[in-house]
């Protein structure tokens, strides 16, 4: 008979310290995937003339991780799923630390760009699963919200860390230090996932691995982002981008053929059942295609209008990145108190709002300490946005689910990344192809500012978007929580 007698608070402070060490390595996990997403955009210039890259092909250091996240995260969820989370989160990091290593020893431009599209795939893996832990690991309310606040905090001022870091470490080491980093950072979180999360539960029987669902999937959202990222540059109607939208869409749509007459799908499309779902992908899509894309044009407005270099233009982004850890902790309390949809729709307000100053004060003579309010309203907007709307997503989803769940609203991240920077940049630079001197340094900002404005239009529109997001319905405390026996992921009392 199990006994009824509460556990000793030795036990109980033990656990808790273990599982806030937990969730401080689910946090490192994140920030190392924000760092790398933006530490390699300063070190660009360098790398472009250290390993010979021309000018059509140094965007692929960029795409070429972008392409493989955005393809492979749907396989990277299901994989969390079916393979348990402690098992992807270790496989993902230890992808990081491989493929940085080979970034960093690369002699050619074909050998980084394979290196960036093998930490793209170690990220399709890691992101759905660091997701999938957060999620199970915390019970649903208060403590799940400190938790997303926690790793909310680490992902959005990963972002600008990330150029910031970049800046430093090319300056003082040169263009490989950016990848070298990764590879101790990676590694050792790869070794401390196996002593500090819980072993996966074993597999559950009858379960099959949706072959045909992971190829038409993967290669199909491959397709897509390819074409996503190489049109500004080749053009919308030349072959190669017509040739991969075309089959990114059949191969989608036999992916949704598939699904439905699959006995165990990949991504079991009843989970668009769950309104918060539905509506937390689009709110996700939504996000990084405006908020995602305002740190590129940031950068490009500080060292191609300000000719800032890379250690200044790091240096520029402290003050969005405190600012970000600032909303990022302030949204899980209030979310906790008010709800996750009213401080969602705010979060999107104040940046919105964010948006607009920055955007406005955008100007050629103008100083950096101009643009510091601006800065400050919208990284609080960004930060409390970014921790909340993966949370969104997940709310009344089931465990055993979390993992697609999570790489769904993943895939809606870097989709909607792609396509709101495709869109913005032809914005931007429209006209600017036959201006040179100052007449370029002006027209570069307006297009810019333009950019941003359309942007923050953007925000507004996600803002109502996430007003469809409802509270989910009261369950009992046994449905909420994780199950604590032995290979179960542990519950959150901090």
């Amino acid at each position: 008979m199990p006994s009824n007698r509460p556990p000793s608070p030795n036990v109980t402070a033990s656990s808790r310290r273990r599982l806030g060490l937990t969730l401080a390595l689910l946090a490192f996990a994140q920030l190392i995937i924000s760092i790398d997403y933006n530490i390699v955009y300063v070190a660009l210039p360098e790398i472009g003339s250290g390993l010979g890259f021309s000018a059509q092909n140094l965007q692929w250091v960029i795409s070429a991780y972008a392409v493989a996240f955005g393809g492979f995260l749907l396989l990277g969820g299901r994989a969390s799923d079916l393979f348990g989370p402690r098992r992807m989160f270790a496989l993902g990091l230890g992808l990081y630390a491989v493929s940085s290593l080979l970034g960093g020893m690369a002699a050619s431009p074909g050998t980084l760009i394979a290196a960036r599209a093998v930490q793209g795939v170690g990220g399709a893996f890691l992101f759905p699963a660091t997701l999938t832990l957060v999620s199970t690991s915390f019970a649903e309310g208060r403590e799940r919200n400190r938790a997303f606040a926690v790793w909310g905090t680490a992902g959005g001022s990963g972002m600008i860390l990330g150029s910031l870091l970049g800046g430093v470490l090319t300056d003082a080491f040169g263009w490989e230090s950016v990848f070298f980093v990764n590879v101790p950072l990676a590694g050792l979180a790869a070794v401390l996932a196996f002593w500090l999360i819980a072993p996966d539960a074993p597999r559950a029987k009858g379960r099959s691995f949706d072959l045909a669902g992971a190829l038409t999937s993967t290669i199909g959202v491959t397709a897509v982002v390819f074409a996503l990222v190489q049109g500004p540059e080749s053009g919308w109607g030349s072959p190669s981008v017509v040739a991969a939208s075309v089959a990114g869409a059949v191969l989608l749509a036999a992916f949704v053929a598939v699904e439905l007459r699959s006995a165990d799908p990949l991504l079991p499309l009843r989970l668009f059942r769950n309104r918060n779902l539905s509506v937390g992908t689009v709110v996700t899509f939504l996000y990084m295609g405006t908020f995602g894309t305002l740190l590129y044009f940031l950068t490009v407005y500080f060292q191609g209008v300000h000719g800032y270099d890379a250690l200044t233009t790091g240096l520029a982004f402290l003050v969005p990145m405190v600012a970000i850890a600032i909303g990022s902790q302030s949204a899980g309390r209030l979310a906790t108190r008010y709800g996750i949809r009213p401080i969602m729709v705010l979060s999107l307000v104040v940046g919105g709002v964010g948006a607009v100053v920055v955007g406005a004060t955008m100007a050629t003579d103008a100083s950096y300490a101009a643009l510091i309010p601006g800065l400050i309203v919208l990284g609080v907007g960004q930060g409390a946005g970014y921790t909340l709307m993966f949370g969104a997503a997940a709310l009344g989803v089931a465990a055993e689910d979390q993992g697609i769940a999570s790489g769904v609203a993943s895939t809606s991240q870097q989709v909607g990344g792609a396509v709101g920077l495709a869109l913005l940049v032809a914005v931007a630079n429209s006209g600017l192809d036959s201006l040179g001197g100052e007449a370029l340094r002006s027209a570069t900002t307006d297009g810019l500012r333009t950019a941003v404005f359309i942007a923050a239009a953007g925000i507004g529109a996600t803002a109502l978007v996430a007003l469809g997001l409802r509270k989910p319905a009261t369950r009992s405390i046994a449905e909420h929580r994780a199950p604590t026996e032995p290979n179960s992921r542990p519950v959150a009392h901090v």
